[in-house]
């Protein structure tokens, strides 16, 4: 027989209180609970339940299916609110039974909905062409754009990657690049004979002119002060000539993996050579690339075929 003390109100309250005083929990947290924890109370009062020791995981589940699909009193929540408000009564029924209020945990197994995968944006390979092509051929900045925007789309390499790369990482020979990624993980990753061509021409003609300014740094992209070019710089280069392309599509950081990783599934390569080449540890993270490419074999069938929308 399950105890408890005082009312499902009392126990929010207290549970509030042990997040803000113990737990020191951010003020904009603490109002987001506090709203779901309210509609919490309302859902179990209009079910008859006022006792926290009389909730059970039904109940609990039956909350999430609420908060999904909406009520007489609530419209429907997003799936990440839906999310959030399943953590607060998880969080409040498990300091209930931590702390002896009642005997058992009715929320202990039932998990929030994992979040919808976001797809990873990718430029068209038009988009891609046009983006390389923007910076000018000659100026020793100009040189070392075009070579950093030709290796991340070449090896898919993370910005922080290309950033970090020594000169001795660039295997010319083998045509291979050594890159330093996430956990101190080395990969090696082939690199394609328009991306060496760039390089070779930044690390003929312009490398040097840049490496005159600084101490004598084996970073292969400088900046104009003869240092290691930051992220932050990296990052505007490819600003810069995603506005000169004139793409309207937003550009990020990652764009160009993520357009190298969605080009080579396009192209018919296998999902683990793929997660080999992007440094993932996981081949489930490499998967949402096959989504995109699912995606758009739906957006081609829906346009394509006469009896697709019948």
């Amino acid at each position: 027989m399950t105890r408890s003390r005082g009312s499902v109100e009392h126990v929010v309250a207290t549970y509030l209180d042990h997040l803000a005083v113990e737990r020191g929990t951010s003020k904009n947290t603490l109002d987001g609970y506090a709203r779901d924890l309210r509609r919490y109370v309302e859902f179990l009062q209009r079910n008859g339940i006022t006792d926290p020791a009389a909730v059970e995981p039904a109940h609990v589940a039956e909350f999430g299916a609420v908060l999904r699909e909406g009520d007489d009193e609530h419209r429907p929540l997003a799936a990440s609110s839906a999310a959030r408000a399943l953590v607060a009564v998880r969080g409040l029924h498990k300091f209930a039974s931590a702390d002896g209020i009642t005997t058992h945990d009715p929320a202990r197994d039932v998990h929030p909905p994992a979040p919808a995968r976001r797809l990873p944006k990718a430029l068209p390979v038009d988009d891609v062409l046009s983006l390389l092509a923007t910076p000018a051929p000659d100026g020793e900045r100009p040189l070392r754009d075009r070579a950093l925007l030709e290796l991340l789309y070449s090896t898919g390499a993370r910005i922080s990657e290309a950033v970090g790369l020594d000169v001795d990482d660039i295997d010319t020979v083998e045509r291979t690049v050594l890159l330093d990624g996430k956990g101190g993980r080395q990969r090696l990753v082939p690199i394609g004979r328009p991306a060496l061509d760039a390089l070779d021409a930044y690390l003929v003609r312009a490398r040097p002119v840049l490496a005159k300014s600084g101490r004598g740094t084996a970073a292969v992209f400088l900046n104009a002060r003869g240092g290691r070019l930051s992220r932050q710089s990296a990052w505007h280069v490819l600003k810069t000539a995603a506005e000169r392309a004139g793409l309207s599509a937003t550009v990020s950081p990652h764009t160009l993996r993520h357009s190298f990783a969605t080009h080579l599934i396009e192209g018919g390569a296998d999902v683990r050579v793929v997660q080999e080449l992007l440094g993932h540890a996981s081949v489930s993270t490499t998967q949402v690339y096959t989504l995109v490419t699912v995606t758009t074999l739906r957006e081609v069938y829906a346009t394509a075929h006469p009896r697709a929308l019948r």
